[in-house]
């Protein structure tokens, strides 16, 4: 073999056994992974997520109005604000339209276990503490704000915190606005105008004896069934805030809307106290702040909503007459006197001389 051809034959045989060094080719324990693994090229700040809860524990949250109302909205936001504030450890299931049953059903679910968290209006909670009466008294709030300065207050929250007794938990009020009345025999101008009619009320002993000292015939039905017997004239008329009317369509079964603004009607926000007292510290502290938080949304829907229902209302076929109220505030003194020792007088005045 000539000397060039070794030469030759030497750096082949060099660049081969520098190729398998470089593909690992070495029997050497101390070779690592390609510096292009996944788990040598991920940082810190991918790989560090929060972990997921252990357990997920769902909120039944009920009311008995539509998808589309603001209780149903606000629901929802509560729902992504705790999930949020707990690492979703909280996830709420919220049903709407009296799936779970009436208000007073739903009520009574929180203190049986069956439920826990509904939002309410009022007058059902007078079966469980006297005091939330006061609230369905009529013109007992001459606007909204100082009805909501009122609730968020230490008025309100003394009443609210009547319910720990009964087993229940109030986080807050929401609301559904001032209640108008709406038939299809003519408008209401004064309390001669609802002489002879039937209007459904709520099943409250305040708000039935108020609608008969303005000369009605109140007729009580579960709000599930008002529509059926509005379309069936069962009844002339009802009282709901105007995103009820609206969200319940009520403006397809009836004629006439007079801007009466007879009750408030805050909706409090309850949950089981069993299921509350729970919850560990935090959980707590989360719940309470989503409550508030998602009170504040469902205002500012309701306060958007109400911005335009009037005309949609009007572009639906009804025909809406403003009212002086002062007629109708006069013939309500009655309702004062025969519920006032019930409720409280004391707190009646604290009531109104907060609003002066």
């Amino acid at each position: 073999m000539s000397k060039k051809t070794f030469l030759t034959a030497g750096l082949a045989l060099l660049m081969v056994l520098t190729l398998l060094a470089g593909c690992g080719g070495g029997t050497s324990g101390n070779n690592t992974a390609p510096a292009s693994t996944p788990a040598q090229t991920q940082t810190p700040a991918q790989t560090a997520t929060e972990t997921p809860p252990a357990t997920v524990t769902t909120i039944r949250a009920a009311h008995v109005l539509t998808p589309d109302h603001p209780y149903h909205l606000g629901l929802e936001k509560f729902g992504e604000l705790v999930s949020a504030k707990t690492n979703g450890a909280l996830k709420v299931e919220v049903f709407h339209s009296s799936q779970l049953g009436n208000e007073r059903d739903l009520i009574e679910g929180l203190q049986l276990g069956t439920v826990e968290m509904c939002l309410v209006s009022t007058a059902p909670l007078a079966g469980f503490t006297s005091q939330f009466e006061v609230f369905d008294l009529p013109f007992i709030f001459s606007e909204t704000q100082k009805a909501r300065d009122i609730l968020d207050g230490p008025i309100g929250q003394d009443i609210m915190s009547t319910l720990d007794s009964q087993g229940i938990v109030g986080l807050c009020y929401f609301e559904n606005g001032f209640r108008h009345i709406t038939n299809n025999i003519r408008p209401i101008n004064t309390p001669d105008d609802l002489k002879g009619m039937k209007i459904r009320t709520m099943e409250s002993p305040i708000h039935m004896a108020s609608f008969k000292a303005m000369g009605s015939d109140p007729t009580p039905i579960a709000f599930g069934e008002v529509y059926t017997a509005l379309q069936q004239g069962v009844v002339d008329g009802q009282e709901t805030p105007y995103a009820i009317i609206y969200t319940s369509n009520f403006f397809e079964v009836q004629k006439y809307l007079s801007e009466t603004g007879h009750f408030y009607a805050p909706a409090p926000l309850l949950m089981s106290k069993a299921f509350f007292d729970g919850l560990d510290a935090d959980t707590q502290k989360a719940v309470l702040e989503a409550a508030i938080e998602s009170r504040e949304y469902e205002r500012d829907v309701l306060d958007e909503m109400n911005k335009s229902l009037v005309d949609q209302l009007q572009e639906a076929g009804m025909t809406i007459n403003s009212v002086d109220k002062q007629p109708f505030i006069d013939v309500a003194q009655s309702v004062y006197e025969e519920f006032g020792d019930e409720i409280g007088r004391e707190l009646i005045q604290k009531i109104q001389d907060a609003q002066k």
